[in-house]
């Protein structure tokens, strides 16, 4: 029998009053190992209650005292590292190594957030007027809500509520219901930090209690990751309800490869790129643009490479390149993104759905799939497959390329790989997205700088990470100091 989960609300476990709940896969398996429940606006509004009476005290707290929370949080997850990371395996289905990568640069945040002592200080300025001195203080916002997707059940809970906590907020993460273990192990792991009962909260559910979220009048604040239809949605009902929001949404990440590009070194970027976390997560280079001669020689280190990678359970002693994808509607849906190509006009250079893993037959596995001669107009290119699903189109030249990638309504992350300073620089200069690499696959940014999501991408002004996430968790307090002194300029000035 799978087990119901449980929100953390105050310090502790509380049962959802729920009459709907989401499976939890072990996607390697297409076992059942859990249920998350669809809580209602009641039990939203009892988490809000808490996490606004822990508000006074802990904005109080001193922000050393809060940073050190931080740091024992740090210890704690260095500690059960590999616990976390074998959890993370059994409901994503990641391989091992994508896991611990998952892990790693979640720590990275708690480790910017532990120098909240420096990053929260504010400006001063003395004698700004006659006998006036003027100083700028950073101050909380109170109740923050993060609502998280599953694609990085550590990760990006980790890019949320250490920051807003160290800032002096409360927090309610609402994660997806369909990896809802690993935030609940954080939260443990969080209180045995010593974080006080009610500043951290974990409430459960689907729509309805994003719902309640966004509409609860002592919400200040949304952070959310996800599609970028829902990410619209938050934004525009999080701002109608007065609160401020960050809502990071898909992507349709393009890779230009020059003819002077180093194929091996770009093939091996490409493949994780496209191909690592199966295909899941945001920052994914879904379109291989080869410009001039670079498509032959590109294409057929491609085929190869997707040839030899294994796919197959992760949470066995076995090691592959990649694991299956979440569940049966993401199995389904990738599938037919696939039949749509083909229907489309596409070549189907690799097909993933010969994939048969011999030590699993019941997990949700769809192999690397490449298609070549991908053209602008066809669905595949302009949607979000988020899954192991790699286009490939033909331009002559780089202007060509980047207008091509500059059409897309979203603007996340753009990749060349070259050997030409000068092609580099034009194209981190024109490509219309917030994040480049430069014969990198992967440009997603190190936790000191913000995620910089631009157009369909991002909604909202101050993005996650960085000193631009301290920003959105605080507001700034102005305060002019008049003092009467002895009516004369002290001797020597």
């Amino acid at each position: 029998m799978s087990t119901i989960c449980q929100n953390y609300i105050g310090g502790g476990l509380l049962t959802a009053s729920a009459t709907n709940f989401t499976p939890v896969y072990n996607p390697s398996r297409g076992e059942l190992i859990a249920q998350t429940p669809d809580s209602d606006a009641t039990t939203v509004a009892q988490a809000v209650q808490v996490a606004k009476a822990a508000f006074p005290d802990w904005a109080d707290t001193p922000v050393v005292e809060r940073a050190r929370v931080m740091f024992r949080f740090v210890n704690l997850l260095e500690q059960h590292f590999e616990e976390l990371a074998r959890l993370v395996t059994r409901e994503h289905g990641k391989t091992h190594e994508e896991a611990k990568g998952d892990i790693r640069r979640g720590i990275e945040m708690v480790e910017l957030a532990c120098h909240a002592p420096t990053l929260l200080m504010g400006q001063s300025l003395d004698q700004v007027a006659r006998g006036i001195d003027g100083r700028v203080e950073r101050h909380p916002l109170g109740v923050c809500v993060g609502i998280t997707p599953f694609n990085f059940p550590a990760m990006v809970p980790l890019w949320m509520f250490p920051i807003a906590i160290a800032c002096g907020n409360t927090f309610i993460l609402k994660p997806s219901p369909k990896v809802p273990l690993t935030p609940m192990r954080l939260a443990e792991l969080l209180t045995e930090a010593g974080l006080p009962k009610g500043v951290f909260n974990v409430v459960h559910g689907g729509n309805q209690t994003v719902d309640a979220l966004l509409t609860h009048p002592d919400v200040a604040a949304i952070s959310f990751v996800g599609s970028t239809t829902v990410a619209k949605y938050i934004y525009e009902t999080g701002t109608a309800n007065g609160k401020r929001v960050q809502a990071a949404g898909g992507a349709k990440n393009y890779m230009l490869v020059m003819p002077d590009a180093d194929f091996d070194a770009a093939t091996n970027q490409i493949m994780g790129a496209a191909f690592g976390c199966s295909g899941q997560r945001c920052m994914a280079g879904s379109i291989a643009v080869a410009v001039g001669k670079a498509a032959d020689p590109m294409l057929e280190r491609l085929h190869d490479s997707a040839a030899k990678m294994k796919v197959g359970p992760t949470d066995g002693n076995s090691a592959v390149d990649m694991g299956p994808v979440i569940d049966p509607l993401a199995h389904d849906r990738i599938r037919n993104y696939i039949e749509l190509g083909l229907k489309e006009g596409a070549k189907l250079n690799t097909d993933g759905r010969a994939v048969q893993p011999t030590e699993s037959g019941a997990g949700f596995f769809v192999g690397p799939t490449i298609f070549d001669y991908v053209a602008p107009q066809m669905q595949i290119v302009r949607d979000e497959i988020f899954g192991p699903v790699l286009s490939v189109m033909r331009m002559e030249d780089l202007s060509d390329a980047i207008a091509q990638a500059n059409q897309s309504q979203y603007g996340n992350g753009a990749v060349i790989f070259t050997r030409d300073g000068g092609a580099a620089r034009t194209f981190a200069r024109y490509a219309n997205c917030g994040m480049i690499g430069v014969n990198v696959g992967v440009p997603a940014p190190m936790a000191i700088f913000p995620f910089t999501g631009w157009n369909q991408s991002f909604f909202g002004d101050l993005h996650i990470q960085g000193a631009e996430g301290f920003h959105f968790y605080t507001h700034n307090k102005v305060v002019l100091s008049r003092w009467d002194g002895p009516g004369k300029r002290v001797l020597g000035w």
